[in-house]
């Protein structure tokens, strides 16, 4: 293992070991988490060949530096939450993203650090391991995910816009959106099993089930601003949940682009357009209709 001073690296270079260090033993720490909670053995064994080899990056840029530098803890403990919140090929596309700079940094530190060679074709290595490997059963359902997060985002955005300022009650829009919400959970998981059967799709349940799902989450998170607000306080509930809805949005894109490798503005600008379109026209006939049959709710 070649080892150098620290006081013999350039201010550049001793900042890119530093980062490199740091970078190393976060992965080895994220690898050998993930290869616990992996199911199949054979990515298991894979994702544990990585930390390992992580851990060797990490204490050679160690002896490079002559320092032990020490992970964040508050970073790392959100970094695993989100493996097991999104699942791990989120969280590797997005390490591999990071990877993929390191190697550029790699290649540069070549001429004056040769150590820099091996680490560089190790994460060549773990590139390749990573396109083989990354097959996970919930990206298998997307489509379904999508399917119920999209349809309850129009669908009960516009409903709770509609009858906010018509019935000008937090509590009874968050009792509507609730009855809503439930229907259309359920009939939106049930026309997906029979469309899904209807293809002879095996996993036809578990479809329907992911749809389900992804409306429900969605009409708590809609709904709960007209819980939290009091009866009175109709126009901020409002505003929060619209702010949901962009979040919400925001969040699934951010998801789905690095898990899929999909544009991130183009699908957040979609969605959010659509949304927002449906919540003002909505709005817009519950104001019409409440002045027209002369409902007078305050």
């Amino acid at each position: 293992m070649d080892t150098m001073e620290k006081k013999e690296l350039s201010p550049s270079l001793l900042a890119a070991v530093r980062k490199a260090q740091l970078d190393e033993r976060e992965g080895a720490i994220l690898y050998a988490f993930m290869a616990e909670r992996e199911k199949n053995e054979e990515n298991s064994a894979v994702l544990s060949h990585m930390a390992k080899d992580e851990a060797e990056h990490a204490a050679l840029w160690e002896s490079v530096l002559g320092e032990t530098l020490h992970t964040n803890g508050a970073k790392m403990l959100w970094s695993k939450l989100l493996t097991v919140l999104l699942g791990f090929t989120f969280m590797i596309k997005r390490m591999h993203k990071g990877e993929q700079l390191a190697q550029a940094d790699y290649e540069k530190m070549q001429a004056e650090l040769p150590a820099a060679a091996k680490v560089l074709a190790d994460e060549r290595r773990h590139e390749a391991e990573l396109v083989k490997m990354l097959d996970e059963e919930r990206l298998h359902y997307v489509g379904a995910m999508v399917l119920g997060l999209n349809d309850a985002l129009v669908e009960l955005t516009g409903a709770i816009a509609g009858v906010t300022f018509a019935l000008c009650n937090t509590r009874l829009v968050a009792l509507t959106g609730i009855i809503t919400g439930v229907s259309a959970t359920l009939s939106m998981a049930a026309s997906n099993y029979l469309a899904e059967r209807a293809d002879d799709n095996p996993n036809a349940l578990k479809s329907s089930a992911y749809t389900g799902i992804a409306y429900l989450v969605t009409v708590a998170l809609l709904v709960a601003p007209y819980l939290l607000f009091p009866t009175h306080m109709y126009t901020a509930a409002f505003a929060t949940m619209i702010a949901m809805v962009l979040l919400i949005i925001l969040f699934f894109n951010y998801y789905i682009s690095v898990a899929k490798d999909e544009p991130f503005l183009r699908r957040f600008g979609e969605m959010a357009v659509i949304s927002l379109s449906v919540a003002l026209i909505s709005f817009l006939i519950g104001i019409l209709a409440k002045n027209l049959l002369g409902i007078d709710t305050l």
